[in-house]
Formats: structure tokens, C-alpha cells, sequence
């Protein structure tokens, strides 16, 4: 099954439609929930342009993003049991993972050759690379809701409040040098040019 284009198009759709519904419920529905939605809207909108876009890794990365869809899918089954929301959750994540899936998909992301030969990879390099930015994109969205949802538990202890918000403010460090790192390849051409 080639078609590509349409498959990227359909895919790209289902990303956009939860990033926009991650979003619209921050928005609306705020609360000390919206921080880990506002995260979850940013995981699906990074997934939907990097693969519209057409950003070497973005494949990985949606697969990644799919899968973690796919889990809540199948672990809400196991939870709730038979519930439509559900259903529809993880069944339209697994959808978007089977239409990434596959050699010809990969010639328009990670297959092309000059990106390779720019950062020096070989085959086996480049599976790894794969695999891990697939299990990133997968354990990301986990991370992200661990940090910023809400405690069942909470003290309200001041304490305990410092320590979260150091715990937050070493996460966005976190991510902020591996923003860094990500685009230091570019400015160090930019910068010879």
C-alpha cells in the first residue's frame, strides 16, 4: 500500500485534531489541569507540524506520539472497560501509527540520504536514532502528566510546593538544553557560512 501522500495527509489530521482538542480544553476548561493540557497540546502540535513539515525524525516522532495514544487507548479498555471515548481514542491513534508504518513512508522522513551524510550515519546509527526518538515520543507525553498534573495527594506544604516547582523549573532546563543541542548543528553552519 504506497500512498503516501494521503496517508501522511490522514495521519497529520488525527494529530492536529488533539492538538486542537488539548488545547480548546486548557483553554476552556483551566483549572490546575491546564498546565499538563496545555503540555499534551504542545506534544500533538510538535507531531502534526514536524510531520507536515517534513522534518526528517517527524515520523519517528509521531509513531511515537501515536503509540502513547494507543496505550491510554488500551489501558482505558482494561480500566473502564468498553467505553466509545475510549474506543475512539485509541483507535484513532492506532490508525495514525498503521499509516506511518512502512519502508515507503519512510523514503519522505528519515530515508533520505542527505541528512545522513550530513550528520555522518550509517544504517545501524540510524535505527538507533529511531528507536529512540520513537520511545521519546512515546514516554514524553507520560513525563509531561506526571509533572504537571495535579497531586491527589497534595500538603499544600510550602516546602513540598518548592521543591515542585524546582522539579518544573529543572524539567524546562532540561528541555531547553536539549532545544539547544537540537539546534546547535544548524548555528554552527550558520555561523562558518
Amino acid at each position: 500500500m504506497k500512498l503516501v501522500g494521503e496517508r501522511r495527509a490522514i495521519a497529520a489530521i488525527i494529530l492536529a485534531f488533539y492538538f486542537i482538542m488539548y488545547l480548546a480544553n486548557a483553554l476552556l476548561a483551566g483549572g490546575p489541569l491546564a498546565p499538563a493540557l496545555y503540555a499534551l497540546a504542545g506534544v500533538y502540535g510538535l507531531a502534526a507540524f514536524s510531520l507536515i513539515s517534513g522534518y526528517f525524525w517527524a515520523r519517528w516522532y509521531a509513531v511515537g506520539v501515536s503509540l502513547f495514544g494507543v496505550i491510554v487507548g488500551a489501558v482505558g479498555l482494561w480500566q473502564v472497560g468498553f467505553d466509545e471515548q475510549v474506543v475512539f481514542i485509541g483507535g484513532t491513534h492506532l490508525v495514525a501509527t498503521m499509516l506511518l508504518w512502512g519502508s515507503a513512508m519512510s523514503q519522505s522522513y528519515d530515508g533520505q540520504t542527505a541528512w545522513r551524510e550530513r550528520f555522518h550515519m550509517d544504517d545501524n546509527a540510524v535505527q538507533r536514532l529511531g528507536k529512540a526518538v520513537i520511545r521519546a515520543g512515546v514516554s514524553l507525553p507520560f513525563v509531561l502528566l506526571y509533572a504537571l498534573a495535579p497531586k491527589a495527594g497534595a500538603t499544600g506544604d510550602a516546602a513540598f510546593d518548592a521543591f515542585g516547582a524546582l522539579g518544573n523549573g529543572a524539567l524546562l532546563a532540561l528541555g531547553g538544553a536539549l532545544a539547544v543541542l537540537a539546534v546547535a548543528p544548524y548555528a554552527r553552519r550558520a555561523i562558518r557560512a
